[in-house]
């Protein structure tokens, strides 16, 4: 049985205060950012944050309004024109100064991680840290991409002479609506606003109730690198009293949204503007005969278990073949007994799932396969929302776990008895984010990949979203778009072509 570490707070007391000390009221409340300010809502309303750990309320932010999003709004939009006019080395200049402060501030950010999301406390300075170096790269790669446009000739194409001369750059979109997920607040806010900001657009933050802390202090560290007012905002409060007007608003020109099912209401409501969406994954794992099998139960391992398994690139099913899934499942077996469980403050590899709600979903896909006869590798335990690690072989495709994502620390095994039979359980979920496959021949991993009908195959490693540089997509149901710094910053661009029109034919002779 994993074994539980008691509490040990590693952080002193540094959300709030400091160089943060004005995003609080005095009634302890968050602010929320509008206009280069840090504002109190007119509401007269907060949103409770509630600790997963502690299940306490822990911090409270401010239910914005519908008239305070208007306003938000409208600064976005003239604050927007004035920031496309700026030169491009000036924008990547302002961008490299953010990073640079967000990673000198990574532990009272970090903190707010593990208070807010139950993130160990090693993985959310991880996470502050590598959002910094995202920051730095869009500004780089956006000069690179942006600093280029195309030069066309009409006379490659039949029937023309060379009359024409076509000029095409990249210009903004406008305003973009980025909503990141409660799992990584931080770096998939970042990994929206550098490629926003980088491209000449503004752009409104609406991030996720757990986690709307972090990202007010990640927003407060663009503030301290000197951007325009009104150019990047942040609004917090009630998704069901703001969230359909801000994806509905008229004067958001793209939104950015990483999640879940909200995201299908989203794309059906929000009309003839770009979308970038991920929205989870049913990551299949498939073992051939032939795997290293010791690599294989490390990275399901990792990628089943790491940050209790709410990740959308977790491992959430293990598709093994017959002949090795019992020396599979005992290398696995002996892995999780290791992991240990508790509190984040004390970096446990196991850590309260975010919401009680959570927990109790989890919990329901584990009853359902206890009752359908899946064998349990250890026993079901829980105490609040924290769920002890739980593997469960045998799973068949009439439970419930074989389909749903968990997003908790519980990962199904299902024995299969030919390559195809892995395929098709992979090609028949409505998810498509990523799988991966564990072989040594790299024919048959190279097969196996063109069939999985996913964004991402790994060979040979659990399925990851980064580097953040690496294309990142979804078929079906896990998204609409490709992410990535180069795709984010080209999906934030639209084309813009002049054409100069000759009197007659001119051809350059060399």
């Amino acid at each position: 049985m994993a074994h539980f570490k008691p509490p040990n707070v590693a952080f002193t007391q540094m959300a709030g205060t400091g160089v943060f000390a004005e995003l609080v009221g005095g009634d302890g409340e968050f602010k929320y950012y509008s206009d280069g300010e840090w504002k109190k809502s007119c509401s007269g309303k907060s949103v409770p944050i509630i600790n997963p750990t502690t299940r306490e309320t822990q911090f409270k932010v401010q239910a914005c309004t519908k008239e305070e999003v208007n306003k938000v709004i409208d600064a976005a939009k003239t604050a927007q024109k004035s920031w496309a006019k700026t030169p491009l080395w000036k924008r990547a200049e302002l961008l490299h100064k953010a990073a640079a402060i967000l990673k000198e501030h990574r532990n009272p950010i970090a903190e707010c991680l593990v208070k807010e999301i139950a993130k160990p406390a090693k993985d959310a300075v991880t996470e502050v840290v590598r959002s910094g170096d995202l920051v730095s790269y869009c500004a780089e790669e956006g000069v690179r991409i942006l600093g280029e446009g195309k030069f066309l000739v009409s006379d490659s194409f039949p029937g023309n002479e060379r009359t024409k001369y076509c000029l095409t750059s990249k210009i903004p979109l406008g305003v973009i609506l980025a909503i990141p997920p409660f799992n990584y607040p931080v770096n998939l806010a970042v990994s929206k606003i550098g490629p926003a900001l980088i491209a000449g657009n503004s752009l409104v933050l609406k991030p996720p109730t757990q986690g709307a802390v972090a990202a007010l202090h990640m927003v407060h560290c663009f503030h301290l690198a000197g951007f325009p007012k009104g150019l990047i905002s942040c609004v917090t409060g009630k998704g069901s009293e703001i969230g359909d007007f801000l994806t509905m608003h008229p004067g958001i020109n793209c939104i950015s949204f990483t999640g879940g099912d909200t995201g299908i209401a989203i794309s059906k409501k929000a009309g003839m503007i770009p979308l970038q969406m991920e929205l989870g994954g049913k990551d299949a794992c498939i073992i051939l005969e032939d795997a290293d099998l010791d690599l294989a139960a490390a990275n399901i391992v990792k990628g089943g278990f790491s940050y209790s398994g709410q990740r959308c690139t977790a491992v959430k099913v293990v598709l093994v073949m017959d002949s090795v899934a019992d020396a599979l499942v005992e290398k696995v077996k002996a892995k999780v007994v290791k992991l240990t469980v508790g509190p984040p403050e004390d970096d446990c590899d196991i850590t309260p799932v975010v919401t009680e709600s959570s927990a109790n979903f989890i919990e329901g896909l584990v009853m359902d396969a206890k009752q359908k006869g899946a064998t349990f590798c250890q026993e079901y335990k829980r105490a609040g929302n924290l769920i002890w690690p739980l593997l469960l072989d045998n799973v068949r495709p009439d439970m419930r776990i074989a389909w749903e994502e968990p997003f908790g620390p519980v990962l199904p095994v299902i024995r299969i008895n030919s390559v195809e039979e892995g395929i098709h359980h992979c090609n028949a979920s409505n998810f498509g984010l990523q799988g991966c496959v564990f072989t040594r021949d790299i024919n048959k991993a190279i097969l196996i990949s063109d069939a999985m009908e996913t964004g991402t195959v790994q060979i040979n490693s659990a399925p990851a979203r980064g580097p953040d540089h690496f294309p990142f997509q979804g078929l079906k149901d896990s998204g609409i778009g490709s992410q990535g710094i180069t795709n984010s910053i080209n999906m934030m661009t639209k084309i813009k072509t002049t054409v100069i029109n000759l009197p007659t034919p001119s051809y350059t002779m060399g």
